[in-house]
């Protein structure tokens, strides 16, 4: 028997699936405390995210809007709510670091008090070094009853892998 690293025996359990969507988050509501906490972390006080009463007056929204990046920020927890079977191949000794994202776009405003969930497809999966393994996933975070999607990209995901181990 030939010895496999656990980023090369990741890639082989990982190919299969490029292409394929995971299951589809729960949906998860915004609420003003919500975008209040994130306002008040990130200094971002625009009055279109905190003040409801000017912004129903004064935009388009009607109401307040939560920032695209708690969307965004919100998509870790989206798809970590999808539950996960024993046997999965995201699981084992790897830890997930994020890694960037490309063609990151912010499509439809959130209304507060709206409702999303996340879908996530793998595009690709590939080797970044001896103990790392690159993966991209296409993904979306849906607005309830929304004709656009809040956010749509591709997420690059590392795992990283303890050095020296391997699988017989």
């Amino acid at each position: 028997m030939s010895e496999v690293s656990p980023a090369e025996a990741a890639i082989e359990r990982l190919r299969p699936l490029v292409g394929a969507e995971d299951e589809v988050s729960p949906w998860f509501r915004i609420g003003q405390e919500d975008v209040k906490a994130f306002a008040d972390l990130t200094h971002d006080h625009n009055f279109i995210h905190i003040n409801p009463e000017r912004a129903a007056r004064e935009t388009h929204f009607g109401t307040t809007i939560a920032h695209g990046f708690l969307t965004l920020s919100l998509l870790p927890h989206l798809v970590e709510s999808v539950p996960r079977a024993e046997d999965s191949p995201y699981r084992g000794p790897a830890t997930m670091v994020n890694y960037g994202f490309d063609k990151l776009r912010f499509v439809a405003p959130v209304k507060v008090g709206s409702r999303i969930r996340a879908r996530r497809k793998l595009a690709n999966v590939r080797p970044k070094g001896p103990n790392w393994v690159l993966l991209s996933h296409d993904v979306t975070i849906d607005i309830e009853n929304g004709p656009k999607p809040a956010v749509s990209g591709t997420w690059l995901t590392l795992m990283v892998f303890p050095p020296g181990e391997t699988e017989t």
